[in-house]
Order: structure tokens, then sequence, then C-alpha cells
């Protein structure tokens, strides 16, 4: 489960491209932010990844995500060419059939994960449109299978992948069905995507054969060629979408209510919905109720494992190359969160941003990875441990529970978000000035920034934990 939703130039207040993304993962799935620079490699370099190792590029460009702590890739991505996408699991006939073949015993043969197409696009592309053939290149060269889930095996834990990958000036949605794709151009409006395909039957860009290849595999009918329907033909009916499908509704209704005059406090407003203002209103994601799936999730951890919003971003890109991007970003589930400016255009980030739990950060296989624990050096956990004091363990008590705690963690978080915000436009102003003389001292201002912050969170997480014990 994850929600990734864009607004073009035309629905902003101030003219910018703006991206939020809602990545969801198993409580314990600890997913920090990390910052790689631009690096040269030499040639045969090869990359490793989860399952597979592909041959290296000659050089990668700056990119900064987040992904989960045993993971290679980014659920949530930039880079320094102000491209940025997030993934979204899809569940499709490929799919399922790739996870019978494993229970059979077969080996259909791993792949890549959506996280792996993410960083490999941002570390490939300078624009939207070349990530998407990039994305779309390997995902016919090299396929997608393995889980994605840790403890998982891969016939659990697969699935296939689409996409929002935006850039200063235009987005798109990309789709994929095993070594298939096909990708929709957005130049104007809104768009949000969540957990099923959205394609129908028309598409700007994708893969060879889509249209026969389905009919061989009857996922589609002979006949009807002419009108072929992308979704129709590969969405995995026996995999219930009511949760999924609501969501992307409430995402772009919410996004339509604002056109014109959407903001990044907008942005985030969408990332912390539970459906407030409807007969829906919940504090609290239902595990029991898919069909009420809001777009922030959280869940008791006495009584589920899946359902947390592990971390979420509101990447707000520039609109002209004097400008500097945005990636506002929070650990856990936005509505018991506090969003932070980081900058692709730093040097660095802060120790304890980027730090997992005790299992540490590290590549592994996901089935064969261990949980991560709390570590107090992790910002991540350090939130994780936030939310599970403000909610509580007894599902029955959660809304009254939840409510008095949030609001004491939302009007501490809330007036910090402002603070933020008021400061911001001011050092963006000054990096922006000193960007053709002194590329250290923007890196330098803009790094002090988001270090400040990030501690007095840390101390006013601490102290609400304290508060709450």
């Amino acid at each position: 489960m994850c929600d990734t939703w864009v607004a073009m130039s035309d629905a902003t207040v101030a003219g910018n491209v703006m991206l939020g993304k809602n990545s969801d993962r198993p409580i314990f799935d600890c997913q920090p932010l990390v910052f790689y620079p631009r690096e040269k490699w030499t040639t045969g370099s090869k990359v490793k990844l989860e399952y597979i190792e592909l041959p290296q590029v000659e050089v990668t460009y700056a990119t900064m995500g987040a992904g989960p702590y045993w993971c290679w890739g980014y659920e949530e991505g930039i880079n320094e060419y102000s491209v940025v996408i997030g993934n979204e699991a899809v569940f499709t006939k490929m799919s399922r059939e790739l996870a019978e073949s494993c229970k059979a015993g077969k080996n259909p043969g791993l792949g890549l994960l959506g996280m792996d197409l993410v960083r490999l696009a941002l570390e490939r592309s300078t624009t939207a449109r070349q990530a998407v053939e990039i994305m779309g290149s390997l995902i016919e060269t090299y396929g997608q299978f393995g889980s994605a889930i840790p403890s998982r095996s891969h016939a659990e834990g697969s699935y296939d992948n689409s996409f929002i990958i935006a850039d200063p000036h235009e987005a798109w949605i990309l789709e994929t069905v095993g070594k298939h794709w096909a990708a929709r151009q957005i130049r104007e409006g809104c768009a949000s995507i969540s957990n099923e395909l959205g394609i129908r039957t028309e598409w700007d860009l994708g893969s060879p054969g889509i249209e026969r290849y389905a009919i061989d595999k009857v996922w589609w009918p002979r006949d009807k060629k002419h009108s072929f329907d992308f979704a129709q033909a590969f969405i995995d009916d026996k995999v219930p979408r009511q949760g999924s499908c609501m969501r992307a509704m409430r995402a772009q209704q919410l996004l339509a209510e604002k056109y014109g005059q959407v903001t990044v406090p907008w942005m985030m407003r969408i990332a912390r919905d539970h459906y407030e203002g409807t007969f829906l209103e919940s504090p609290y994601f239902d595990a029991a109720n898919p069909a009420f799936q809001s777009i922030c999730m959280h869940v008791s951890p006495a009584r589920f494992t899946w359902g947390n919003t592990a971390s979420s971003c509101i990447a707000v890109l520039p609109k002209s190359p004097q400008e500097l991007p945005v990636f506002w970003w929070t650990p856990g589930p936005p509505c018991n969160g506090c969003y932070v400016p980081f900058f692709i255009h730093g040097t660095k980030l802060p120790e304890i941003v980027s730090n997992a739990g005790t299992f540490g950060r590290k590549v592994v296989p996901p089935p064969k990875a261990e949980e991560d624990t709390f570590s107090p050096d992790s910002y991540w956990w350090l939130f994780r441990c936030l939310m599970d004091k403000t909610k509580g363990d007894a599902i029955k008590s959660l809304p009254n529970y939840y409510k008095s705690r949030n609001t004491i963690v939302r009007a501490q978080f809330d007036a910090v978000e402002k603070q933020i915000e008021a400061e911001l436009s001011g050092v963006l102003e000054k990096a922006t000035e000193l960007r053709n003389t002194s590329g250290e001292l923007v890196a330098d201002i803009l790094d002090r920034f988001t270090e400040n912050w990030v501690s007095k969170l840390v101390v006013a997480l601490k102290e609400l934990l304290k508060e709450f014990d």
C-alpha cells in the first residue's frame, strides 16, 4: 500500500510542480533517508542489487531518497536535475502467475524491485521522460520478480510496480507488468496513483507488442484488439482493490478542491488525510476494513504487522534553472510527523536521519532480512516510537486515546513546520544568490539549515516520549 500524487505548475499557487508520496510498509520496516553524491565509475563496474547485478554507467548523478533499511533503492527520491519519483505496488496477472510458479517449486527467475528502478532512474536521468525510458529499458531487459517484504517468501512478497515521475516541466505515470510497461504523459492539472493499474486505452510510451502479449496469454480477447484496455487486461481481479481505488480518488478530490491554489501545506494535508470532513473520518487505519484505508496509515503493533506509512515526502521542483528544489520529508505516518526540508544540492545529511535500527542499513535480500528494532540513534525509530505511544496498543481505545495525544503532537509540530516555512524562503533566496559564485557556500547554508531543524526535532521528540511515558 502506497500513494503518490502530483500537482503540475498550473495547479499550484507558486507555479512549481509538486509531488507527494506516502510509503506504506510493515511496521518494523525502518526507512532512513540517504544521500549519494555524483560519482564516476571505472569501465566494467557492476552495481549489486538485492537479487541481481547490473553493469554500472560511467557517471551516476547525485540522489537523495528514502528506502527500507535492507534495500538498495528508494521508495521516493530526487536527483540533482530535479527529477523526482515515487512508486507503488500493483498486483497483476503476471505477478500472480510468477508467484504461483514459485509455489509450485519452479524458479521463475529473480529480477528488479520497484525501489531499485526508482534509484537507478534517478542516478541515470536528467529529465522525467528520460527516466521513463531508462526504467522501461531495464524492465524489458531484467524483468521484475522477488519478495520486497522482509521475512516473506518470493511467492508472498512479490508485486509489479507503478510510478509517478516528475521534473520541473512534466510528469509521467508509468505502469508495469513483468517485462512490459506503458506510460502516460501529464503536462497540466493533477494526478494520483495507488495500488492498482490505471492506464486504460491510451498511453504515450510503452514496450512493443503489449496487446499481442496479452492476447497470447488469453488475458484479452483477440476480437477486441482494437479496443485494448491495458488495466483491464493485466489487473489481478483476485486482489481486493476497494481501498487503493478510494485512496487514489481521495487524493484526486483534495487536489481538485484547491486547483490553482495548491501549496506545500495543502500537499502535507493530503498526506495526512483520514477522510476528514466525511462520514468515513477515522483517526486510524482500520485493517479489518480494507475498503476504508486512508491515505495516512497506522495500525496497532499489538494486532497487525502491516499498514504503517513508513515515510512521506513533498517535493517542490524549481520553476527555473536558478531556483533550488526542496524535498520535505518526515519519517512515519505524517499525521503524527513533522516535515523538514532536505536539499539535493547540499553535501550531506544528519547522521541520525540515515541511521536504521539494530539491524543496520545494508543491502540484503528481503527474505533474509531480520526485523529491524528500536535504536535511539535512529531518527526514523524515534518517530515510530512516538507514534506507538501516541496511539497505544489497545485498538478499542484508539480513537479517543490517539486523538488526545495526537492533539499535543500536532500543536507542537504544526508550529515547527510554520516556522520552518517562514525561514525557508530567506535561506533559499540567499543560496540562489550564491549559486553561481560558490557551490560550497550554498551547500553549507542548506546543510546547516537542515541540521539545525533536525537537531531541534530530536530534542522535541525525546521530550514528547518522556511526557507520554
